[in-house]
């Protein structure tokens, strides 16, 4: 990140809250009911498929302004992946109305600011829409978390998903409830239905 799209105060807010949301431990496996509040798979995608965060300073633009919005938000993260033209996030939401617009619009609203200041392009269009799946069985929940630690693989940005710097797996197998890492590891990924047409 730079002080150019997002100033000072905002940086330094954003590395405290990066730190506190990668340092944090794993949570604990889920319950069998994960309904309550809800559980979601979102995937967001850029205007036209377009390759919008296509180096290292915009991808991480995108990746910070995804965890700044969790963390303000009050989601519990599972997992995470961003690309150059869109983004994965396994998560719980709060217990409020609307929460997932909340989130992907703040994601959006913000990262296309900073985007658009950055780049210098006045009200260029970055994203298309967002995509909400909401997971109600466990099996569900470990197969879409598996699904977005690999994704880095089969886009063909890494061999392994955690040297994937704008993912979690890394975070996901050092901090994670062993039993539960090796479950969600065992899921094959190929048959899961997710958006990802990109």
């Amino acid at each position: 990140m730079t002080d150019d799209y997002l100033g000072v105060r905002g940086l330094d807010r954003a590395f405290q809250v990066l730190y506190n949301v990668r340092m944090r431990s794993w949570p604990h496996a889920p319950s069998k009911n994960v309904t309550a509040p809800g559980t979601y798979i979102i995937t967001g995608g850029t205007y036209h498929k377009e390759h919008m965060f296509c180096d290292d300073v915009r991808l991480e633009l995108l990746h910070d302004r995804l965890l700044l919005a969790i963390e303000e938000e009050n989601w519990t993260p599972f997992a995470w992946a961003v690309f150059s033209n869109h983004y994965h996030f396994v998560g719980i939401s709060p217990g409020i109305p609307n929460a997932v617009r909340r989130l992907t619009g703040k994601v959006h609203t913000l990262s296309a600011r900073d985007l658009n200041k950055l780049d210098q392009q006045v009200g260029r269009n970055i994203w298309y829409r967002s995509w909400d799946t909401r997971l109600t069985f466990e099996k569900s929940l470990m197969a879409r978390i598996a699904y977005v630690h690999t994704n880095p693989v089969k886009h063909g940005l890494v061999t392994e998903p955690e040297s994937y710097r704008y993912c979690s797996a890394a975070w996901f197998l050092n901090r994670g409830d062993r039993p539960f890492v090796e479950s969600v590891l065992s899921f094959k990924t190929e048959k899961v239905n997710v958006f990802d047409d990109f």
